[in-house]
């Protein structure tokens, strides 16, 4: 069934100043799980996002996170069904055997959504504080500007857990080769002005300042014609694009699902159960 933007659960969604200049803000709302990305979540954020996107009253996007963090990652305890909503993804069996299923429910839910909301029509603004873990990145990694509180910090662990990365595998293209190694490699932290040094985040601010800051930089934004907005931001999306970004994606994404593949003939469950043992 479709979500309905007048019954949100995991997000919240306004629109600020609509008309020439009107900003839509997205928060995500969970914040006694660290805004663990769930499918409903997923799902809202679809719906709140494509709502931004065809108004003509709305220039600019922002991203932002209640709590003391912007998202510990997926969701390991969601057990909502996928027919609790409409799935925008053309490939469905999603309860199919074997790693079929698995790769077809994370292509929907993870993969095709993140390039989704990468290809907006409109510039998309994130704000992180606090810890944003894996599947966190991907959230943080579709928006074209990053602006992070300088208590931020940002990790990738589950190379631990015996698969690659996750899913939108953007790690080389945010962080440089060496340096995307090393965050899979050892699981480590990277800082507020380690990633803002290594191009991830676009401005460093004080966390009290953030949402300030933000919305200042959106409202400058939103003073620019919409079209040219619109026609830079695929410009640069399609240089990317150019040097194959989308393919090395599709490529660590099918790796991951090999990953997930080898740990279930190896411990009967997709991920290694190591990650989950002291020491």
């Amino acid at each position: 069934m479709p979500v309905s933007l007048d019954d949100l659960t995991t997000i919240r969604y306004e629109v600020i100043d609509p008309g020439e200049h009107g900003i839509a803000v997205v928060t995500l709302d969970r914040p006694a799980s660290r805004n663990a990305q769930n499918k409903r979540m997923t799902y809202e954020l679809n719906a709140a996002f494509d709502d931004a996107a065809r108004r003509t009253d709305v220039k600019v996007i922002v991203l932002q996170a209640d709590g003391p963090h912007f998202s510990s990652g997926h969701d390991l305890r969601d057990s909502e069904s996928f027919d609790e909503f409409d799935t925008v993804s053309p490939h469905g069996g999603f309860d199919a055997p074997g790693q079929e299923g698995h790769m077809a429910w994370e292509e929907e839910l993870y993969f095709q959504m993140c390039w989704r909301w990468r290809n907006l029509p409109k510039p998309l603004l994130a704000a992180a504080q606090g810890k944003t873990i894996a599947g966190g990145l991907m959230l943080l990694w579709v928006a074209d500007v990053i602006i992070a509180a300088d208590d931020a910090l940002f990790s990738d662990p589950v190379v631990g857990m015996g698969v690659n990365g996750v899913e939108y595998f953007a790690h080389p293209w945010e962080l440089g080769a060496r340096k995307a190694k090393e965050l899979l490699f050892t699981g480590d932290w990277v800082t507020a002005a380690d990633a803002h040094r290594l191009g991830m985040v676009n401005q460093v601010v004080p966390a009290a300042d953030l949402r300030t800051f933000t919305m200042d930089m959106a409202a400058r934004i939103a003073q620019r014609p919409s079209f040219a907005l619109r026609l830079a931001k695929e410009s640069v999306n399609q240089t990317l694009d150019a040097q194959g970004q989308f393919t090395a994606f599709r490529a660590a994404f099918s790796l991951q699902h090999l990953g997930h593949a080898h740990n279930r003939i190896r411990f009967d469950m997709p991920i290694d159960p190591g990650a989950f043992r002291p020491g």
